[in-house]
């Protein structure tokens, strides 16, 4: 894995923490997440569609309180990264969709698993109130770095398979993600047709 896919990874996984971890100050919206990895690849076509993409598929769905969508940092990320791997764009973006839909389930038992240290941090949090600045950080620090083990091992993973199979996807099968690919705004402006209709007295 090159340098810049790893800097990559890295941004994702500090962007992913903007979700609802910390900050919010919408970075993670595939609208910015998409040109920011666009600046680390120079690939700037991919990271710009993706963004634009990624905005649209995932606009009805916010992340507030216990809902947890589909990521549009981990979508933006995997698709600029596999295109800058020589991926075609179609292919990218179809297993970007496919990654952030399972780093959304992994994300969900991690939580879970994670809910048993409460009472722990509780309890220490008692004993030493002065330690909760450093428990947060220790905290934001491990999702950091988990975020970052799962992008890194999707996208090499799969931009490894990606570039293996690529060359033996049949003509009529490129087109159809083509198809499938250049159809994702319109699904998502579908979508947003209801947010926008009048309601009837």
């Amino acid at each position: 894995m090159s340098v810049t896919i790893l800097a990559v990874c890295l941004l994702a996984a500090l962007l992913e923490l903007d979700t609802t971890y910390a900050f919010q100050l919408t970075l993670s919206r595939g609208i910015i997440a998409g040109p920011l990895f666009a600046l680390i690849t120079g690939n700037y076509e991919a990271g710009i569609q993706a963004g634009i993409f990624t905005e649209l598929l995932f606009a009805d769905v916010s992340p507030l309180g216990a809902i947890l969508p589909p990521s549009a940092t981990i979508c933006c990320a995997i698709t600029v990264a596999l295109s800058s791997m020589g991926i075609e764009m179609c292919y990218a973006f179809l297993v970007a969709v496919f990654g952030s839909l399972l780093f959304i389930r992994t994300e969900r038992h991690v939580r879970k698993q994670r809910v048993q240290l409460l009472p722990g941090w509780e309890e220490r949090l008692l004993q030493q109130p002065g330690k909760i600045n450093r428990i947060i950080f220790f905290e934001l620090g491990a999702c950091f770095l988990i975020n970052f083990v799962l992008i890194s091992l999707f996208i090499g993973a799969s931009g490894a398979f990606m570039r293996w199979l690529q060359p033996h996807i049949p003509l009529r099968a490129f087109f159809a993600c083509q198809f499938a690919f250049m159809a994702v705004p319109w699904i998502g402006l579908a979508s947003l047709v209801p947010e926008f209709r009048l309601k009837m007295r």
